[in-house]
């Protein structure tokens, strides 16, 4: 078997079989037996079941899980049906109006972009209830590392969207020579606007159909939210 026939599972696979994964299990099971840990179990690699690697077009990643309960489902910046939007994903909504006049949709459930080949991924894939960043240097980073080192390796023609100054350090493990890199400042509002005029979502597609690629519908609204929820 070469690399390039390896699926997501069998990726996550050989890293659980290292040390770090080992320990970072250990961590995972103790903190599931004191604190309330976010997303469900079932979701924690919901974005790789949700966007196999022979169909992955786009790789948008972010932090850190969401910490308040039913919010995090396993999708960065993607919060559970019946959620309110949160302010990054506001801001995400707005800039695809100014940019593609999209509507801004009604809910913040971006399984319909994850299904069309966009990995959405944290770098922590898990935290603890009310606690951000609690699950940070615990070995979730080295996991998310090998995934976007096997990307930029092993596929062609890739866009990384990279949304402020912790996103935009993964650059340096991406081969930009294969893929194309975008970088912009984090759409939260403390960043005061700076996301702004960016222009990714257009300038993705573009490549994407330079490349003889399908583009991504990055309109939400009129998704049936309980069909998009099924894998």
């Amino acid at each position: 078997m070469t690399l390039k026939t390896l699926n997501w599972q069998q990726i996550i696979d050989i890293e659980k079989a290292k040390d770090y994964f080992i320990d970072l299990d250990f961590f995972l099971k103790s903190e599931k037996q004191n604190f309330n840990i976010f997303p469900k179990v079932k979701d924690v690699f919901k974005a790789f079941e949700l966007t196999p690697l022979d169909k992955l077009k786009v790789v948008l990643i972010g932090q850190d899980p969401y910490h308040k309960i039913n919010q995090a489902h396993g999708l960065s910046f993607s919060v559970n049906n019946g959620i309110k939007t949160p302010p990054s994903l506001v801001n995400i909504y707005k800039e695809l109006k100014t940019d593609l006049n999209i509507p801004i949709a009604e809910h913040g459930n971006l399984t319909h972009w994850a299904k069309q080949g966009v990995l959405l991924l944290n770098a922590t894939l898990t935290v603890r209830e009310g606690q951000p960043g609690s699950h940070q240097k615990k070995g979730w980073e080295n996991f998310t590392d090998e995934i976007i080192k096997y990307i930029s390796e092993n596929t062609e023609n890739t866009v990384f969207l990279l949304w402020g100054n912790f996103a935009k350090t993964k650059k340096e493990i991406i081969n930009s020579a294969k893929h194309l890199v975008l970088e912009a400042a984090h759409p939260s509002p403390l960043a005061r606007g700076a996301f702004f005029g960016s222009k990714h979502f257009s300038k993705c597609n573009e490549f994407l159909i330079s490349k003889g690629k399908v583009p991504i519908d990055w309109s939400l609204n009129e998704i049936d939210l309980f069909s998009a929820e099924k894998v």
